[in-house]
């Protein structure tokens, strides 16, 4: 994982999950780690969720001022390229679709003088609407990276059906992920797996995931 890690899909393909996954292993590692919750565009799942859960583990958290309230306003309080100067791996959760990229597309100067810290990961999800297919994921790749005014560098396989997840249903995905990622031009970084599961995948590049990101109705 590069300092810089920027995580973006299509609204409900588990980034925020993946986000959260990624700091804590990077806290694990010893790293001083933080979190940047640029996702303006949707109330729920946000990483400025797991405000405890980060503080427990020295991970500092940056969201928008009006995250974990009931306004959905986009007020963005902080300054990523002072923050980008820092001695820090950042974790930058982004909004879904065009609509969430647009708040990245504001630093992208910033950005520019650290390009080779920077990875932006595309995450898939085979399971969920308007992301079934490798055309469909490209299309919305595509206005992601225009409304950012970035480029991605590679895809994070992370199909699933939540509770109903199986490793039947993960491997089915290897296909149409590794399909999307060389039509995409760039490489498939790995597949997800909820870590009671992984130690049974025969998949090469598995990355265990704890599931934090839960349905409204399993809280």
């Amino acid at each position: 994982m590069k300092r810089i890690t920027i995580v973006t899909g299509h609204y409900g393909c588990g980034k925020t999950n993946l986000s959260v996954n990624l700091a804590l292993n990077a806290a694990k590692e010893g790293k001083n780690v933080t979190v940047v919750d640029l996702d303006i565009v949707n109330p729920y799942f946000r990483t400025a969720d797991f405000k405890k859960l980060f503080e427990e583990n020295n991970i500092k958290l940056l969201a928008p001022d009006f995250a974990n309230s009931n306004l959905d306003i986009p007020a963005l309080n902080f300054d990523i390229e002072e923050i980008s100067c820092e001695d820090s791996t950042l974790i930058i959760d982004v909004g879904g679709d065009d609509a969430g990229a647009v708040a990245l597309g504001r630093y992208t100067e910033a950005f520019s003088r650290y390009i080779d810290e920077i990875e932006m990961l595309y995450v898939i999800n085979k399971y969920r609407y308007l992301t079934n297919t490798a055309d469909e994921v490209l299309a919305l790749m595509l206005e992601i990276e225009n409304a950012a005014r970035m480029k991605h560098t590679a895809i994070v396989n992370n199909s699933n059906l939540g509770n109903e997840t199986t490793l039947e249903l993960i491997e089915a995905s290897e296909e149409f992920a590794s399909e999307t990622a060389e039509r995409a031009g760039i490489p498939l970084l790995f597949t997800t797996c909820p870590d009671t599961l992984a130690e049974f995948s025969e998949i090469e590049d598995i990355y265990p995931v704890k599931i934090f990101v839960k349905p409204l109705w399993e809280k």
